[in-house]
């Protein structure tokens, strides 16, 4: 049985074990630099982002999360941001996934946002599939652009 709700202090150890499972999934071990106690202080002091975990309740253990902040377009104005949604493998097609996502688009429908956006990568088959199934648009007209600190 899986329990889904928000995080509170005290998941973000958790979650950041997650984050750094994703991270390797993502051939990109080496890039994950925030740490408990950052995440700690971005979703629960700083509130700049906020989180959905899954948690299983025979193991008392969080197996997935959905991580999103509030973003701006000037063309469509407040928006939601999936930055991440992640499930442990071995807990991956019990639709876990899915409630996570569908929590996180009520999240968007309640704050009355105009979009929820998110990114996937190319060869991330499985993920895509999930977002087509969902009706979603995914776009190959946009390149990423970033700047690292």
């Amino acid at each position: 049985m899986i329990n889904y709700r928000i995080a509170q202090p005290g998941d973000e150890i958790s979650i950041n074990r997650l984050i750094v499972e994703l991270a390797v999934f993502e051939r990109e071990p080496s890039a994950v630099i925030v740490s408990p106690t950052s995440l700690y202080n971005h979703l629960f002091v700083e509130k700049i982002c906020f989180a959905i975990v899954a948690e299983d309740l025979q193991t008392n253990a969080i197996i997935g999360f959905a991580l999103y902040y509030f973003s701006y377009s000037t063309w469509k104005g407040k928006c939601l941001y999936l930055e991440d949604l992640y499930v442990q493998e071995i807990h991956r097609k019990f639709g876990i996934g899915q409630v996570l996502f569908d929590m996180v688009v009520g999240v968007a429908k309640a704050n009355k946002v105009a979009r929820m956006d998110w990114q996937v990568l190319n060869w991330n088959v499985s993920a895509i599939e999930f977002y087509k199934k969902n009706n979603t648009e995914l776009s190959d007209q946009w390149l990423n652009g970033r700047l690292y600190f």
